[in-house]
């Protein structure tokens, strides 16, 4: 009978251990989420709001923060438009950091006039900061663009750059860099603290042109003619991985009038379709000239790498010399200069699949 009852246990712990191994091994395991840090010239919803949105509604993403840099908007709109969007999504556990311009971007800016005259300008007039003048702190600007209600957020009191590198440090080799506007705050944290760079999983941009002109100038794509000294610091940097979504891509990928009005349709939230109401592009697509989607393909890769359906890898630059090249973006097919590093770049995407992204984010609005 002992040897029987032995038997017996010695039975249910093989078939104990053997379930066990079978759950650990055989059972699905949940994908990790991708950390994202967003860096951007934040504007509301189309390019850089959206491609925000979509970034923090994604359960395939976990946004870590947003850093706001110069570019499209001073900095301190752009921390107004990021605080009324998070707050417009219910997000409280997102901080917002706002990057200073350098010093001699100011003083460039100033004289931005003389300098469109000198080299000449591209098929498409946005001018960002550099056509307005700098508001006094991003409590002004959100009174401004809000009236006189509270705001429930705030930035942090932390550098754009500083808090660039401690959720890097926080969780290294885990960061994806979301670069969608000028390099400047990225330029900034390895300035001050390089070690970051090998710490971080990727960089994506949405920047340059590299097979075709710009748009501001001949040569130039905006995010990088905004600050061309930063972006070759950064894309020269010795990351894990870069990869860009230049103009190259985004010139391809059309938004349409039927597109626009179509998903402010979807929106049910009375804040986020008078963000759309009001947005410039709505006058614009009336007369049925299409625009392009630009920031919103680089978010759209970091939830989906599939929706890339083209692209190359080569070592890329950025002319820094002032001159009428000034911001142009460069790739090398064979010899490349000293310091240059290797990217993927985007050269198309699938756009049906990414217009759908779009319109199954902003349906939840």
């Amino acid at each position: 009978m002992k040897n029987v009852l032995k038997k017996w246990e010695d039975g249910c712990r093989f078939f104990c251990a053997f379930a066990l191994a079978f759950f650990l091994f055989a059972a699905p395991v949940a994908a990790a989420k991708e950390l994202v840090l967003l860096d951007t010239d934040m504007v509301e919803m189309f390019d850089d709001g959206v491609a925000m949105i979509m970034l923090a509604r994604s359960p395939k993403v976990k946004l870590l923060g947003v850093t706001v840099v110069t570019g499209n908007t001073w900095a301190e709109d752009g921390a107004a438009f990021t605080i009324r969007q998070l707050e417009g999504l219910g997000v409280k556990d997102v901080p917002v950091a706002i990057g200073e311009p350098r010093p001699e971007m100011i003083e460039r800016f100033k004289n931005i006039a003389v300098e469109n005259r000198t080299f000449g300008r591209g098929h498409d007039a946005h001018s960002g900061a550099t056509g307005y003048a700098r508001p006094k702190d991003w409590q002004t600007s959100y009174r401004h663009n809000y009236g006189e209600s509270s705001s429930t957020l705030a930035p942090v009191d932390e550098a754009a750059e500083d808090m660039i590198i401690r959720i890097v440090k926080e969780h290294p080799g885990e960061v994806t860099l979301a670069v969608i506007g000028p390099c400047t705050n990225i330029a900034k944290a390895i300035e001050k603290a390089p070690e970051i760079v090998p710490m971080v999983k990727r960089v994506a941009y949405m920047s340059g042109a590299f097979f075709q002109q710009g748009n501001v100038t001949p040569a130039a794509e905006f995010n990088v003619w905004i600050d061309p000294e930063s972006a070759k610091k950064v894309m020269r940097a010795p990351w894990k991985e870069q990869i860009v979504v230049p103009l190259d891509a985004c010139e391809k990928m059309e938004m349409r009038k039927e597109d626009f009005f179509g998903f402010k349709a979807l929106i049910k939230s009375p804040e986020f379709n008078m963000m759309m109401q009001r947005h410039y592009l709505a006058e614009y697509l009336e007369t049925g000239t299409p625009t392009f989607i630009w920031d919103v393909l680089t978010a759209a890769l970091i939830i989906d790498p599939s929706v890339i359906t083209e692209e190359v890898t080569m070592p890329i630059d950025v002319n820094d010399v002032y001159s009428p090249s000034y911001g142009q973006t460069l790739a090398y097919i064979r010899v490349q200069p000293e310091g240059t590093q290797k990217a993927r770049i985007v050269k198309n995407v699938d756009q049906k699949k990414i217009l759908w992204m779009i319109h199954d984010t902003l349906k939840t609005l």
